[in-house]
């Protein structure tokens, strides 16, 4: 049995949470413009909100279970909203940051918990609808910040940008005081700060990183300290995590197969398919020469693919099997990616929105095959653990593919500068090459028990 209500309320907040990790680009030459500040400044209030989600994901399994679920997504809730009110208030940029990591904290603790909620009370026969559901936000909320984000700021101030979230926040708020069912706390034991410390260092090291190697003029040896210091720290947290009795994310869960081709093949499909978003608009206005407006709402169609496949692709899996699916998604999103490297701007306007519609329904299959099988063999004894690695991983895949998109297009610039984005596109197809090879040695029967698919 699902709960639908529940599940929509925890997909709305899903919604707001990564809305505000990619809304303020658009908007950040009016941000700093208002600030006083250089646009490319602004970046600091993107790259705070990424790092506090990502640092913060793996303690929320950890507060859940310690404070019960119902409450820290309550918390969670007022902190998000009143950060919310808090950004939109900032008189200067230092404000900006301090206001956007507090709703890094609110966003961290968020949506795990209510992801893990509906997962807690949700039979395995029920689990793909309910992926579904907590599915569509990260097809949408990508695909819709540019023109959100742009139109805004254009047409109102960018301060609506976080003000729209006052009323979601106080709604969704009322509503968890509903829906949410109130299961019961226990002792976790003590939070494991060696493995906090350790992987909140690394990930910080590795998405700061990340962020300066997709700027427009990155300092090298700074990217090379931080990338170095990540891959350090990132080996000792792992080392640390296998060997400690009651570690914060507990790595053994990966001997799940499906939840292993999840943390490993899915990741990197939403690292590349992050970077379609992100790319589009550039390739649109830098290579087409098209307004910021007619390049944010023709990426729309994105959206138009990701919602018409949406109510068919529980019946594709029942019918098909997971094995066959994802497949299929990955077949047509390599074949749409590559189809994106050569369009022109004299491509017709019908055929790019044919071709953005056939990207988007790619994604949207995709996304739901893995999240669905994430899930679908992990006993309910180690959800928790389950649900804080995958929320983590998704974190930090989607910061990962902006910045290799932004690093694909400057050296496509360097190596063909007449076609810096064709190079970018054909290198992100080329990169779920490794995807397609794990998805061929899944089983047939993979998660049979919760796609209805007995072949």
């Amino acid at each position: 049995m699902m709960d639908r209500r529940l599940a929509l309320l925890v997909a709305g907040a899903f919604f707001m949470e990564i809305l505000d990790g990619t809304v303020i680009a658009p908007a950040a030459p009016h941000i700093a413009a208002d600030l006083g500040v250089s646009p490319v400044d602004v970046n600091v209030a993107v790259t705070a909100y990424v790092l506090t989600v990502a640092v913060l994901v793996p303690v929320s399994g950890w507060l859940a279970d310690r404070a019960g679920p119902r409450r820290v997504f309550a918390a969670a809730l007022v902190v998000f909203t009143l950060a919310s009110v808090g950004c939109a208030l900032a008189p200067t940029l230092p404000v900006l940051v301090g206001t956007r990591v507090l709703q890094g904290v609110g966003g961290a603790m968020m949506v795990p918990v209510g992801r893990l909620v509906v997962l807690r009370t949700t039979d395995r026969a029920d689990l793909v609808r309910a992926i579904a559901y907590l599915t569509w936000p990260a097809l949408l909320a990508p695909v819709l910040a540019p023109a959100i984000g742009g139109l805004l700021a254009q047409y109102a101030s960018w301060r609506w940008i976080f003000l729209v979230n006052v009323p979601l926040g106080a709604a969704a708020l009322a509503a968890a005081r509903v829906l949410v069912p109130r299961l019961p706390a226990h002792d976790p034991g003590p939070l494991d700060r060696w493995g906090f410390l350790l992987g909140a260092s690394g990930i910080a090291a590795l998405v700061g990183g990340l962020e300066l190697l997709g700027a427009q003029a990155p300092r090298w040896s700074v990217v090379a300290v931080l990338l170095v210091a990540a891959v350090v720290l990132l080996g000792t947290a792992v080392r640390h995590l296998l060997r400690t009795r009651r570690p914060l994310v507990d790595l053994r869960v990966l001997t799940v197969h499906t939840l292993r081709v999840t943390a490993s093949a899915g990741s990197l499909f939403r690292a590349v398919i992050s970077a379609v978003p992100f790319l589009l608009p550039l390739l649109f206005q830098l290579g087409f020469g098209w307004s910021a407006a007619q390049a944010g709402l023709v990426v729309i169609a994105l959206f138009v693919g990701n919602v018409g496949i949406k109510p068919a692709t529980t019946p594709l899996m029942r019918r098909f099997g997971a094995r066959t699916v994802m497949l299929a998604a990955l077949a047509a999103s390599i074949a749409m990616l590559a189809a994106i490297a050569f369009l022109r701007a004299d491509t017709p306007l019908w055929l790019v929105l044919a071709v953005l519609v056939a990207s988007g329904i790619g994604r949207s299959v995709g996304f739901t095959t893995y999240n669905s099988i994430a899930f679908a063999d992990v006993e309910p004894a180690r959800m928790t653990p389950a649900n804080t690695l995958v929320s983590t991983l998704q974190e930090i895949s989607a910061g990962l593919g902006v910045a290799v998109g932004a690093l694909l297009v400057r050296l496509g610039d360097t190596i063909t500068p007449a076609a810096p984005f064709r190079l970018a596109f054909l290198a992100l197809a080329a990169l779920l090459t490794p995807a397609v090879l794990v998805a061929v040695r899944l089983p047939r029967n993979a998660a049979a028990e919760v796609t209805g698919h007995h072949p």
